[in-house]
């Protein structure tokens, strides 16, 4: 089942995304507080952004975090799976394409969807190509405000 997260899941979303982000699916670690910014915003509401929770013999498995933009490049609105993070023994499991299809189904007036990963990440990149995702030809940079 894939459900909405709401404030009463705070707890155990906060705990997954620091596992997630110590783990070598991602370059680098965040700060704390951009997490629980990140569960503030959400408890807001956003138009920016969801979290989504993945359940599996009734049970939290994992989270998913999404957000929207506009690109002129794809010609209409854009779903960043900004993260899909599963617990470990809940892998395996189909969990993470059931949450692609998921996305496909419910955001399908939008032009595209994007996301990235670790080249390392073996069975996500496997997972997001059986699901029809092609690399994108871009290198990434940023500046980061703080």
């Amino acid at each position: 089942m894939i459900r909405k997260y709401t404030k009463k899941d705070r707890d155990i979303v906060f705990g997954m995304m620091q596992e997630f982000y110590q783990s070598p699916a991602v370059c680098h670690n965040i700060p704390k507080k951009n997490m629980l910014a990140t569960l503030d915003e959400a408890e807001k509401d956003s138009p920016y952004m969801d979290i989504f929770l993945l359940e599996c013999d009734n049970d939290v498995a994992g989270y998913a975090l999404t957000a929207y933009t506009y690109s002129n490049e794809a010609g209409g609105k854009v779903v960043w799976i900004e993260e899909i993070f599963v617990k470990g023994e809940f892998r395996g499991r189909g969990l993470g394409g059931e949450f692609i299809t998921f996305i496909k189904n419910t955001y399908g007036d939008f032009a595209r969807i994007r996301l990235e990963v670790e080249e390392s990440n073996e069975g996500a990149v496997r997972l997001y190509k059986r699901e029809g995702f092609e690399p994108l030809c871009y290198n990434q940079f940023i500046i980061d405000k703080h």
